[in-house]
């Protein structure tokens, strides 16, 4: 969510007149988050977020807002795109797509997770598992098995041989990720503390579906437990990874194929994140207020997953 694209006072004010939401009253960059620029927008009726769609094309964010719609509407707690005049979520805003979306009160999990936060998050993954059975869009992941090994041969080359050593090893071991028979459905693919608003231990929504797709079921959890029951050394702190599965379990059970196949999704969400977050450091994008993630803590995931495969 850092700005790459600067939108002056004059140029929002422009965007606002097409919604039914009052005069502007302020607005201000938000650094969090690496993917589009987004403003924190209030008006004389409410506050909203502004993303301007950095990465996607116009015709392919419908889906995006229809899964957040979508999850809005089936009880999620979640964010939902604010319609223009003319009942339309999307709009054009510098020459770029952009979107106004209600704001949700509290704030992302800046800290370690307490165990009701993770027992939350376990829950709700697990509703929208099983709600997101009736969605009817479709999207094929972006950041998948292929776009894995494009990106680990545009890295490969920059890294040490330690580091380049332990990648070509992981597309080894993951090349049968593909064709894993496993449930796939609606997924987040992101869902991260910081794309989870708390009040305490009081979920207020979900937020950034703009890596929504289609895929397993269980990345989807397996991203959530990469972030949400890891500690500052990588490895799983039992305590929340329970607390987390024990909530997604009571929506869910997991398939066979799913239990033998965990470590490998495990390091599979691990490897996706390691190589997102080498793009961003050794190809960064301009931007105001560019916030860059630290690889290295996805690579200490990853080498405990591969340290411990037989303990999770």
């Amino acid at each position: 969510m850092s700005v790459y694209t600067e939108v002056s006072r004059e140029q929002l004010v422009a965007f606002l007149s097409d919604y039914a939401v009052g005069k502007l009253v302020s607005f201000q960059g938000i650094s969090d988050g690496i993917e589009n620029t987004n403003y924190f927008v209030t008006t004389e009726q409410g506050q909203f977020v502004l993303t301007v769609f950095e990465q996607h094309a116009f015709d392919e964010l419908g889906y995006f807002l229809d899964v957040m719609t979508f999850f809005y509407q089936q009880g999620i707690p979640s964010a939902h795109p604010a319609a223009d005049k003319n009942g339309d979520y999307l709009k054009t805003l510098c020459g770029k797509p952009a979107a106004l979306v209600m704001r949700l009160s509290g704030r992302g999990v800046n800290d370690v997770a307490t165990l009701a936060q993770c027992k939350i998050i376990g829950d709700v993954l697990g509703k929208m598992h099983i709600v997101g059975k009736e969605f009817s869009g479709k999207r094929v992941t972006q950041r998948g098995p292929i776009w894995r090994k494009e990106m680990a041969n545009t890295v490969l080359p920059l890294l040490s041989d330690e580091l380049a050593d332990i990648l070509r090893e992981e597309l080894v071991f993951q090349a049968s990720y593909a064709s894993l028979d496993m449930p796939k459905g609606v997924t987040h693919s992101d869902l991260f503390r910081d794309n989870a608003l708390f009040e305490d231990d009081e979920l207020q929504g979900i937020i950034d579906f703009y890596y929504a797709c289609d895929e397993y079921l269980l990345y989807d959890l397996a991203v959530a437990v990469n972030d949400w029951c890891v500690d500052e050394n990588g490895l799983i702190e039992h305590q929340r990874y329970q607390a987390l599965m024990h909530g997604y379990l009571d929506h869910r059970g997991l398939t066979e194929t799913e239990q033998v196949s965990w470590n490998l999704v495990l390091r599979a969400a691990a490897l996706r994140f390691w190589l997102s977050r080498l793009q961003d450091k050794l190809f960064p994008r301009e931007g105001e207020l560019t916030q860059i993630k630290d690889p290295d803590a996805f690579l200490k995931i990853l080498k405990q997953h591969r340290a411990n495969e037989n303990k999770v």
